[in-house]
């Protein structure tokens, strides 16, 4: 999946759990994309976090990196 398209969708599920409190939304972020992100697509998490961190909101690194850590 293009990088765009993975940032844009990271970005609004973060502006889904943006109004839980910080670590609920965090583990709320992560949960999701491991349910429900293929495989490749969490394959391009490591790319997004090193490459794309200025495109991406500050919650949704933040459950990216709960997601690989």
């Amino acid at each position: 999946m293009k990088q765009d398209d993975l940032i844009r969708m990271t970005n609004q599920i973060a502006d889904f759990f943006q109004s839980y409190p910080q670590a609920q939304a965090v583990e709320a972020i992560a949960t999701h994309i491991k349910d429900f992100w293929d495989p490749r697509m969490k394959g391009q998490i490591g790319d997004m976090l090193s490459n794309n961190a200025d495109q991406l909101k500050p919650l949704a690194i933040d459950g990216l990196k709960k997601c690989i850590g």
